[in-house]
C-alpha cells in the first residue's frame, strides 16, 4: 500500500496572515486541498494521512467532504516541530498497516503543485532503492555566510541538490529511524532525508520540478496564483 502524509500544522509565521498558510484560499480553494486533490487523482496513492495544526482538524475534514477527498483516512495532530509532526503520523499508520511493503510518501501540505510524474518517480525509486527524495539541480552561486551579510566561502554547485517534497520511504523502516533518532537525542532534524543521514544512511534522489515550489511567504503565493493560470506553449520541447 502505498501512503501520503501530509504535514499542514505549520502557523505560517513566514506569510505574516491571521490563518495558517496551509488553509489560505486562493482562486476559492485552500492551499492544503489542492495538495490533498494532487495525491487523490494519482492512481498508486491508496490512502491519505494529514498532519493537522491544533484546531483546524474539523475545518480539515469539512474541506476534504466538500472536495470529495476520499483518500483521506486520518487525521492526526502536530507535534512541537516537523520531526515530531511526521512521527506522529508515522506512528499512527503503524498501527493499521503492519507490511514490509508499505510506502509512506511524506509531502508538505503547502507544496500544492506536485505534479502526478513526481509522485510516480517517487513510488518507483522508493521500491527500488528504499527512499526517493525529491530533488532539482542547484542553478545559482552558493556563498555560505557567518553573519547574514558577507561571505568568503563559495560552495561549488555542481554536487548540490535542493531538495523538495515528497520523501519515500518504506514505513516499517521510517518508524525505526524515527525510533532511533528518539534514542540519539535527535530531535529537531528538518526533514525525512536529513533524518535518515543523519543516521547515516544513504538516500536516493528522485524527480522534482522547480514548479513543485513550497508556499510560504507572500511571493511565493503570488507564483503559485501564476502558475495555476499559466500552460506551457506547444512549441516547446
Amino acid at each position: 500500500m502505498n501512503i501520503a502524509i501530509l504535514t499542514a500544522a505549520g502557523s505560517g509565521t513566514r506569510m505574516h496572515q491571521e490563518i495558517p498558510k496551509q488553509f489560505i484560499n486562493v482562486n476559492d480553494k485552500p492551499i492544503i486541498v489542492y495538495t490533498l486533490e494532487a495525491f487523490q487523482k494519482h492512481p498508486e496513492i491508496d490512502e491519505i494521512l494529514v498532519v493537522c495544526k491544533d484546531g483546524w482538524d474539523q475545518i480539515l475534514k469539512s474541506y476534504a467532504r466538500q472536495f470529495n477527498i476520499s483518500k483521506l483516512k486520518y487525521v492526526v495532530p502536530g507535534g512541537k516541530n516537523g520531526q515530531d509532526s511526521i512521527r506522529n503520523g508515522l506512528f499512527e499508520l503503524r498501527k493499521h498497516h503492519t507490511g514490509s511493503e508499505d510506502l509512506v510518501l511524506v509531502h508538505d501540505g503547502n507544496r500544492s503543485l506536485v505534479s502526478q510524474e513526481i509522485i510516480s518517480d517517487c513510488i518507483i525509486k522508493t521500491k527500488e532503492y528504499g527512499s526517493g527524495i525529491a530533488a532539482i539541480p542547484t542553478t545559482e552561486a552558493i556563498l555560505e555566510t557567518q553573519d547574514q551579510e558577507t561571505s568568503n566561502i563559495i560552495h561549488s554547485r555542481e554536487n548540490l541538490k535542493r531538495t523538495q517534497t515528497p520523501h519515500g520511504f518504506y514505513l516499517k523502516e521510517l518508524c525505526e529511524m524515527h525510533e532511533e533518532a528518539l534514542k540519539k537525542g535527535i530531535t529537531n532534524s528538518v526533514a525525512s532525508c536529513t533524518l535518515a543521514i543523519e543516521l547515516g544512511k544513504k538516500v536516493h534522489f528522485s524527480l522534482g520540478s522547480e514548479k513543485n515550489l513550497k508556499i510560504t511567504t507572500i511571493d511565493d503565493l503570488d507564483i503559485f496564483k501564476a502558475l495555476l493560470t499559466v500552460d506551457r506553449s506547444e512549441w516547446l520541447k
